[in-house]
């Protein structure tokens, strides 16, 4: 170490502000970043999602609005979710051309054009009356490949409304190929699939079960959803996802998976992205809000870590904020 140290100082180049921003090796962009936003039936509807402060279930107008503040402010794109006006076994209003996805899909491109990318979220969490993610049996086992007939015809009929982008986010086996086979033979072959290649089971969701009315009846998960002490496993989803066809990847949750993240930025060169979630995002909140932290500074530091680790994008509920911060 004497024979480093003075010639070796690494503080020189954090000494100043601007020495500091020319040598940073990790920059968020606008261009990373899109905003999750739960659409729900109804008119004028703006209403608080009570462990999720500053996050909302909107109507369709009210999604417009939020769309049109979104696209000001430079972002990207959007990913929606919809809370149906009812459920059913069958997660019908998933499919249905009536669906309130697919409303929002129709009315936000009307309004706004190709302003933003619009991402649906392909799943049946949401739109069944047990809320799981596919067809259960009289056992109670959610059965794969039925699942995968729903899926893909939800994936047309929001491709059909107007998605720009479809992401199914369900964890069925060779759902990315059932999608691929659906939208191509429909003549939506330049419509990218954006795959949620390794969601884990994880405590983060929970608030986002609040936001989106979609707690399962019974059970969990786990049959589906990743094991989080998994990481060759989490390579190996991914790898099946782009055998069959997936344009990009997604790992989710963000914060506890920055290996998993770091892994796959070493193993695939398809644009990969990272969900901080809803758990992340109240967490970071309720500190915030209580004074625990400088809520800035770690909504900042956060989702530096996520693009640090080798994502591309961002999926955060702070996109609004940073972009302010980014302008």
């Amino acid at each position: 170490m004497d024979s480093l140290f003075p010639a070796r100082r690494m503080r020189r180049l954090r000494m100043k502000p601007k020495l500091r921003d020319m040598v940073r090796e990790t920059r968020l962009a606008l261009d990373d970043l899109i905003l999750p936003l739960f659409v729900c039936p109804g008119e004028r509807v703006r209403r608080e999602v009570a462990s999720m402060p500053g996050v909302y279930n909107l109507s369709v107008d009210q999604v417009v609005e939020e769309c049109r503040k979104v696209a000001d402010l430079g972002l990207p794109a959007v990913l929606l979710f919809g809370l149906p006006e009812e459920k059913d076994e069958q997660a019908s209003g998933a499919w249905s051309e009536q669906g309130i996805v697919q409303r929002a899909l129709r009315a936000v491109r009307g309004a706004l054009g190709d302003r933003l990318i619009l991402i649906a979220d392909t799943c049946l969490c949401e739109y069944t009356s047990h809320g799981h993610c596919g067809v259960v049996s009289a056992s109670g086992e959610i059965v794969n490949d039925a699942t995968l007939e729903l899926l893909a015809r939800t994936a047309l009929s929001q491709a059909r409304a107007g998605a720009d982008v479809i992401a199914p986010s369900d964890m069925m086996d060779g759902r990315v190929a059932a999608l691929r086979r659906a939208l191509d033979g429909e003549g939506f072959q330049n419509t990218p699939i954006f795959s949620y290649a390794v969601k884990y089971a994880s405590a983060f969701y929970g608030p986002f079960r609040d936001a989106a009315q979609s707690p399962p009846a019974f059970g969990d998960r786990k049959s589906h959803q990743m094991d989080p002490a998994n990481l060759r496993e989490a390579i190996e989803e991914a790898r099946l996802d782009v055998a069959e066809g997936a344009d990009l990847l997604m790992v989710k949750p963000a914060g506890t998976n920055l290996d998993v993240l770091a892994a796959l930025r070493r193993e695939f060169n398809l644009p990969l992205a990272a969900y901080q979630v809803s758990g992340e995002y109240a967490m970071i909140r309720a500190a915030g809000l209580n004074g625990w932290i400088d809520e800035p500074q770690a909504i900042w530091e956060s989702t530096l870590a996520i693009k640090r680790a080798g994502a591309d994008l961002i999926l955060t509920y702070f996109a609004k904020e940073l972009a302010l911060w980014l302008q």
